[in-house]
């Protein structure tokens, strides 16, 4: 009659209750509990001892980790492929629980013994630890920037300084500007204990002087939302027009209307330099203006008086275009009259 190899599970001296050497073919199925752990961190490790009790080899096939929350368990083992009448191999077991709650496994063994597989609960909670954050830099200063055009890139790191995963529900830029910040990040919606994350951050001024946001991270962490301050300053000149459109009411055919004026200013920190002023659209010889100088200094200003000629009868209207070196270029304003 050929030999029956036989085996049996024993925990790693750990304890008094450690199963001893059986010499029947089939031994209590052991368990592990790893008890509370912190949900993103790695418990240290327990040991299942594989013995084979038979008389025969026992030939192992493949070690794994199954069922509901088989992820959350991982193992590492010395066992050779085959094992030796009275010879033993160790299953080191880890818990890193992805979520809370209680989570659970079974680590199964194949092996060529008539009982194949021999199996072992797992079981283990996840925990809230406490999560603490840091943001380096907590403050990021764009110093100048030309209006429209977009700053260098500036980064701030932020790390997972607790003891348990830190979980980002939401990252946005808000404050006084958030349209002249722009934010990328490689965080994700997770951070593990230990990890970090990084942020860049872009400034693009839409108009001229102080400019500031506020990158506001959400999550789970004392002190949420964690926040970075955003500043910079808009360089360059710009246009406004005050009012953005005239009406002259009605006007004899062939006679001129008296002056409407428009103020042309520069609200903008640098010189604003004027090419052209213009009237355009349907009815532009209905309408005429005067000039202004070629350039203005901040803060500065220029009246233009628009009169109304209607060379006929009817609703007559037209724009007046200011082309200058403002982000907001061309400015305009509409013209409106009516010809009697």
């Amino acid at each position: 009659m050929t030999a029956e190899p036989r085996w049996q599970w024993e925990p790693v001296a750990r304890s008094a209750s450690r199963l001893l050497p059986s010499r029947v073919e089939i031994a209590p199925p052991p368990s592990l509990s790893f008890g509370s752990q912190n949900v993103g961190t790695t418990s240290g490790a327990k040991g299942i001892q594989l013995k084979n009790t038979g008389n025969a080899t026992l030939t192992i096939s493949s070690i794994a980790i199954t069922g509901t929350n088989a992820s959350d368990f991982s193992q590492t083992n010395n066992c050779p492929s085959s094992l030796a009448p009275g010879a033993q191999c160790n299953i080191n077991m880890s818990f890193s629980p992805s979520a809370f709650g209680t989570r659970a496994a079974t680590l199964s063994v194949s092996d060529n013994a008539f009982n194949s597989p021999q199996t072992a609960s797992l079981t283990g909670s996840g925990a809230s630890g406490s999560t603490n954050v840091t943001l380096t830099p907590n403050k990021l200063s764009f110093g100048n920037e030309p209006i429209g055009s977009t700053s260098a890139l500036l980064t701030t790191t932020l790390q997972n300084t607790g003891q348990a995963i830190l979980v980002i529900s939401n990252i946005a830029v808000s404050g006084t500007n958030p349209g002249d910040f722009g934010q990328t990040d490689n965080c994700g919606t997770s951070v593990a204990v230990g990890a970090s994350c990084t942020f860049t951050v872009t400034f693009t001024p839409t108009a001229s002087g102080n400019r500031s946001a506020s990158l506001s991270i959400t999550d789970n962490a004392g002190g949420s939302p964690q926040q970075v301050s955003l500043t910079g300053t808009g360089v360059g000149p710009m246009a406004t027009l005050n009012p953005t459109s005239l009406s002259f009411g009605k006007q004899k055919v062939g006679t001129t209307s008296k002056a409407k004026t428009i103020q042309l200013k520069n609200t903008g920190n640098a010189t604003l330099t004027i090419s052209s002023i213009a009237i355009t659209g349907t009815n532009p010889t209905d309408f005429a203006s005067n000039n202004c100088p070629n350039s203005l200094a901040p803060g500065a200003h220029c009246n233009i008086n628009v009169t109304f000629l209607p060379a006929a009868t009817g609703t007559r209207t037209a724009l007046l275009n200011v082309s200058d070196n403002a982000l907001n270029s061309p400015q305009t304003a509409s013209l409106r009259g009516t010809g009697q």
